[in-house]
């Protein structure tokens, strides 16, 4: 789980680089804390987490699950990608995609309707490589910090 929490510090890294505001710091032990995080999701039943490997070493996972009916997000039941990432070394070889259509196959062979993920919105490599896999964009998420009072 070392490579995985590795990737995921990457990925959390990248975020809060994208908009420190709206996205967590990494930290330290950033790499540490999410292996445990994601270690602790392996037991769910709703849940799959696929590693791609090349020549041994880990280079991308992806980590998705079953979601529930969801009034508050109008949303019906569906399978949700929360990460798929990639180290750099390995980027534009495919990686990206055969994740995400694994974890995609996996979702639908436990019977999620459909598919849904989200990108942060500086990330616009994926978001080309998401819609050219037949993703479409249907929400953008927006947010504001307290303003000082006037």
């Amino acid at each position: 789980m070392t490579a995985v929490g590795r990737l995921g510090a990457l990925h959390v890294n990248q975020h809060h680089a994208f908009d420190p505001q709206r996205f967590i710091a990494g930290g330290e032990s950033v790499a540490e804390a999410y292996a445990r995080f994601l270690d602790s999701q392996l037991g769910e039943p709703e849940v799959v987490i696929l590693v791609a490997e090349r020549d041994g070493a880990v280079v991308g996972y992806v980590y998705a699950a079953l979601e529930p009916h969801n009034w508050k997000e109008l949303c019906g039941a569906a399978g949700f990608v929360h990460d798929v990432v990639v180290d750099p070394s390995a980027r534009r070889l495919g990686v990206a995609s055969g994740l995400v259509e694994a974890a995609c196959a996996w979702l639908r062979a436990h019977g999620a309707p459909r598919v849904l993920l989200w990108s942060a919105t500086p990330n616009a490599a994926a978001q080309a490589l998401f819609e050219r896999m037949g993703f479409r964009k249907t929400m953008v998420e927006l947010t504001r910090e307290p303003r000082p009072a006037e």
